[in-house]
């Protein structure tokens, strides 16, 4: 999470600036592609895990046809 923050306050910072424009170096872009997509993996290995444990009770009664 580190990459992220130091993403949003260069965000911060140059917004402050009025500046236009965001130059990252490659290594910290690297670094924040990579944090980014751990994050997302992780969400999605929770929902994944969360629907396979869900238990769906069905009951079916016939009492008048």
């Amino acid at each position: 999470m580190i990459q992220i923050k130091r993403f949003i306050d260069k965000i911060a910072t140059t917004e402050a600036k009025q500046g236009r424009d965001i130059v990252l170096p490659l290594s910290d872009a690297r670094a924040l592609r990579d944090e980014i997509t751990k994050l997302l993996l992780d969400n999605q290995e929770d929902l994944l895990s969360k629907q396979s444990n869900e238990v769906v009770a069905v009951e079916i009664r016939g009492e008048r046809w």
